[in-house]
């Protein structure tokens, strides 16, 4: 199987890499990925769950990172095992690009797989990896999205000289309330809810 695409990311190329080399913004976008451990320098223990047709299995794998160039490329290597559904072992290349206010993000993917996978056909694979990849990279483009809009907001107020008020101090004139009557008033409110 061969894949090959492009992106247009709505964040700075740094932004863009650091992103690409967050694992925990991997985990959350990759579907099905339930961990992504760093098992030495550019090398990580890969737990997924993964369905292709009818066959369903979770994967354990390695992935390994080199001829890494920040933030401008990386090749990927990675091989995973699924127990009687087969296994999958491939390559990408990843190259990035500044292309206006964003980041153009450019992969070309080969991959093998053999067992049950192999016996599906390579046109229900080929779907579902198109597929696996539409949603990584709709995740993904949103969770740069509001990170990067997210630093720009704060950096705008922050040079806007946006002041945010100080806390109202606690006004002496209200009576002491102890936790142990807060605790009453919020039980009593969940049990007439």
């Amino acid at each position: 199987m061969e894949m090959t695409g492009e992106q247009l990311i709505p964040a700075s190329q740094q932004d863009t890499w650091n992103a690409l080399n967050d694992t925990e913004i991997l985990k959350a976008c990759v579907p099905g990925c339930e961990s992504i451990v760093s098992t030495g320098e550019n090398e990580y223990a890969v737990l997924m769950t993964a369905r292709v047709g009818p066959v369903s299995a979770k994967f354990k794998g390695k992935m390994k990172l080199s001829d890494i160039k920040p933030p401008v490329s990386y090749n990927i290597a990675f091989e995973g095992q699924g127990g009687v559904a087969g296994f999958a072992k491939g390559s990408a290349s990843v190259q990035l690009s500044p292309d206006g206010h964003g980041t153009k993000l450019v992969y070309q993917a080969k991959a093998n797989v053999g067992g049950k996978l192999a016996q599906i056909g390579s046109r229900l694979v080929d779907a579902a990896a198109q597929k696996v990849a539409g949603d990584f990279f709709n995740a993904f483009n949103g969770m740069v999205a509001a990170a990067h809009a997210a630093a720009h907001t704060d950096e705008a107020a922050h040079d806007a000289g946006e002041h945010h008020p100080e806390p109202v101090p606690r006004d002496p004139d209200l009576p002491d309330v102890f936790p142990s009557t807060l605790q009453w008033v919020a039980a009593t409110a969940l049990v007439v809810v």
